[in-house]
């Protein structure tokens, strides 16, 4: 019973001696069978074998290692596998030397089917030798066994005394542990905060491989991260930055785990070195920012936070309500600042109702707006990709098309608005919303395809006659891309001329090629998009107008005015909140 007992360093000993007693051919072998990259182009591949089956779940909300705790047996009952809720994404950007030993001669383990085994109980207790033999001789897929009960234990979050005298079991038995083997321990002491088991792990990989691939230096970053040992963190991160761009976890976890011990400068410098690589942080470590901020001195310090609201401006980035109040909270705790922070909605005229100021204004000026038609014209209509999806002969017509009925007060996209309800005939959806945006003598442009004009269950004829007699249509192909038909007629209309579409439209804002022009497109955007979405009954659409003011984080120096939503939105939505923070000085 002594083997189950032992301390880390002992077992950190039984590995060093299993492998230094097998010839280094033998020690090829034994990685060979687990992990083998024929070639520098499948490197990307890899990233993904820990990711998907040993790296940690991300939480939204959180990133930091969960503690071991009495859950986990809750967990593993509901069959909430861990491996099965990971689904984090490579992005490192690998940077090799010429030589990186035998880790780049990995082979990837068989996939093993995680449904088929999710119900595989591991032991409560440490076995031994002749009790593991017995369940891998009893187990339907012998080869893949520790494999499958490591995952398990992973799931459950089961003693840390169990996976060691797995591990040390398959350390006797086959003088070695294969790669993959050590990093799903290494998850296992992460998710427990088991910080010295990590520390020994990580003495080993670095002793035996030349570098380690993304999921393993993640686990690494993260475990140390929580710990009272955060710096070597730091040097970890190091190490990745010499054979790859770290990935937004990696940083995040290194900023939290530096806010958490008031080293602010530090944090900053990390966020600053992230955003220069392009490596895109999320609202939690910019929330933690003013979190760990809260009642610090500094004028450098409140330099940097305001910066992060200027990137929130900047990128077109609404927080949420607890990010919000962290931001609150913050300014009126800082030292003789008399900030004062109060929720709002900002008036249809653009006035503030709690200070009186009135936010910019949402159009462009006559030179902003002459410069991004031009662009859009240049990069998007006659753009590299817009004949892929339509023909020069088409995009001639509707040139021809909208000069002869220009200019239109509100261009329609048919197909978009067409779905807005499920149960209804499409044709009774765009027909509803024609009649409501046709009101006050708009004119009207409708972007549609010809298969509208057949006569069928969702396209009536006699409807079609009615709606082609309220608001201009043109008929694109059906395989056509419209938003740039989209975008030309609403540009070439002039400044007055609002959209109907729910796309975000963030492929073509991606066409043009440099910053400031992007973020004219954004503003433009925002004060030209008319939202519209299912209403209550009696209403079959509900349209909330363009607003005359910018929605985007503003300032004059002793106000600001940040715009949020209620929840935290993962992606890019094309409607904007009309719920304000505004914070002022007393």
């Amino acid at each position: 019973m002594a083997l189950f007992s032992q301390t880390s360093q002992g077992f950190q000993a039984l590995l060093w001696k299993c492998h230094m007693f097998w010839p280094i051919s033998r020690c090829r072998q034994l990685f060979a069978a687990s992990f083998s990259i024929p070639n520098r182009e499948k490197i990307s591949s890899f990233s993904s074998v820990t990711s998907s089956s040993t790296a940690l779940p991300v939480d939204p909300k959180e990133t930091d290692a969960l503690p071991a705790k009495k859950r986990s047996e809750i967990d593993c009952k509901e069959g909430k596998g861990w491996d099965e809720e990971t689904k984090e994404i490579p992005e490192e950007k690998f940077r090799f030397p010429s030589s990186v030993g035998a880790a780049k001669k990995w082979s990837m383990s068989p996939v093993v089917s995680r449904h088929r085994f999710s119900n595989v109980q591991p032991p409560e207790k440490p076995l031994q030798a002749e009790e593991w033999n017995k369940r891998r001789e009893d187990f339907q897929s012998p080869e893949i066994f520790e494999e499958v009960m490591l995952n398990s234990m992973i799931r459950c979050n089961s003693p840390i005394d169990v996976a060691k005298s797995l591990l040390t079991h398959l350390a006797k038995r086959n003088g070695d542990i294969a790669y993959n083997m050590l990093v799903k321990y290494l998850t296992l002491c992460v998710q427990q905060g088991q910080v010295s088991e990590i520390c020994d792990v990580y003495d080993i990989m670095k002793a035996r491989f030349k570098m380690l691939e993304s999921g393993a230096y993640s686990l690494l970053i993260r475990g140390l991260s929580n710990s009272d040992q955060w710096r070597m963190a730091l040097t970890v991160l190091e190490e990745v930055k010499k054979i790859m761009i770290p990935s937004r976890t990696c940083y995040e976890a290194c900023i939290k785990a530096a806010s958490r011990h008031q080293e602010m400068k530090l944090a900053f410098e990390l966020y600053s070195e992230m955003l220069a690589k392009d490596v895109v942080p999320t609202l939690h470590v910019l929330q933690s920012f003013f979190d760990f901020s809260r009642g610090m001195k500094g004028a450098e310090l409140q330099k940097e936070l305001f910066g992060v609201l200027l990137y929130l401006r900047e990128n077109q980035i609404y927080p949420h309500r607890t990010f919000m109040q962290s931001i609150k909270l913050w300014f009126e705790s800082l030292p003789g600042g008399n900030w004062r922070g109060r929720l709002t909605k900002i008036k249809d005229s653009g006035q503030c109702p709690v200070c009186n100021h009135q936010l910019e204004d949402s159009n462009l000026t006559e030179e902003e707006y002459s410069h991004l038609s031009a662009r859009i014209m240049k990069d998007v209509i006659h753009g590299a990709d817009t004949f892929r999806k339509t023909s020069p002969q088409e995009l001639e017509a509707f040139q021809t098309f909208v000069e002869n009925r220009l200019p239109f007060d509100i261009v329609i996209d048919g197909l978009n608005v067409s779905h807005i309800k499920s149960r209804k005939m499409q044709c009774e959806n765009l027909f509803d919303a024609i009649n409501c945006l046709a009101k006050e003598n708009a004119r009207l442009l409708v972007l549609g395809r010809k298969h509208m004009l057949t006569n069928s269950s969702n396209w009536k004829r006699e409807i079609m006659k009615e709606m082609q007699s309220k608001a201009d249509f043109f008929f694109a192909e059906n395989i056509s891309e419209d938003d740039p038909f989209l975008l030309y007629a609403t540009l070439r209309s002039g400044k007055h001329c609002r959209f109907v579409s729910r796309d975000f439209l963030r492929d073509h804002k991606a066409c043009l090629s440099d910053r400031v022009t992007r973020h004219l497109f954004r503003k433009w955007q925002r004060g030209h998009q008319i939202v519209f979405f299912p209403a209550a009954a009696g209403r079959s659409i509900h349209f909330l107008p363009a607003l005359r003011y910018d929605c985007v984080v503003q300032t004059t120096g002793d106000t600001w005015h940040i715009p949020y939503k209620d929840v935290f939105e993962e992606k890019y939505s094309y409607q904007i909140p009309r719920k304000w923070l505004c914070i002022h000085q007393k």
